[in-house]
């Protein structure tokens, strides 16, 4: 059996006016069902992501896979926004969220855990996290065990008001050494 090379993961800052349509077609996939935006069109798309990016402790990214964009990243300062009062920020504390686009025809084997291995090493490298800070819906338990396989520790159940409605989560967290030691940054050294 071959294996197919690493994909070229990048992120870039996103455009809510160019990239608003593309967002608003993965967001209203089944398989985005836990953003709780599958009901927006394009324009509330567009109000959202400039929302995100004239936050002062916010970021949006668009994630490129070999030059295709193939996600959406957002990043933000868990001690100023959404979990102001819930998480015990520390210094450098980083809170991420993803979101893959919808599966092709043809799923590429490996594609997420490139994807949040590219993420995980942005958010350590690039934006200079000391911990990385998610909070998924606690019944999503694929995410959930995405984040474990890449070095996260569940902390505990919390409420957090997403965007309007509340919802449990799963508080957790992970430092460059646990994502350094977790099975998709092995995976991912032994792919380069």
């Amino acid at each position: 059996m071959t294996s197919s090379p690493a994909p070229s993961v990048t992120l870039v800052a996103a455009d809510p006016q160019r990239d608003a349509p593309l967002l608003q077609g993965w967001l209203s996939d089944p398989h985005a069902t836990f953003w709780g935006m599958g009901d927006l069109d394009a324009a509330a798309v567009e109000e959202y992501l400039s929302g995100i990016t004239r936050h002062p402790d916010q970021d949006a990214w668009l994630g490129l896979v070999d030059g295709i964009p193939a996600f959406y990243a957002e990043t933000y300062d868990p001690a100023r926004v959404l979990l102001t009062g819930i998480h015990d920020a520390q210094p450098r504390d980083l809170g991420m969220h993803v979101l893959i686009s919808p599966p092709a025809d043809e799923p590429r084997h490996g594609l997420t855990d490139a994807v949040f291995a590219a993420v995980m090493a942005w958010c350590f490298g690039e934006l200079g996290a000391h911990r990385v800070v998610v909070e998924p819906d606690a019944s999503n338990d694929r995410i959930r065990r995405k984040n474990v396989r890449a070095g996260f520790t569940e902390l505990r159940e919390v409420t957090v008001d997403d965007g309007g409605h509340l919802k449990t989560a799963m508080l957790s967290v992970c430092t460059r050494a646990d994502f350094a030691a977790s099975d998709i940054a092995r995976d991912r050294k032994a792919s380069a």
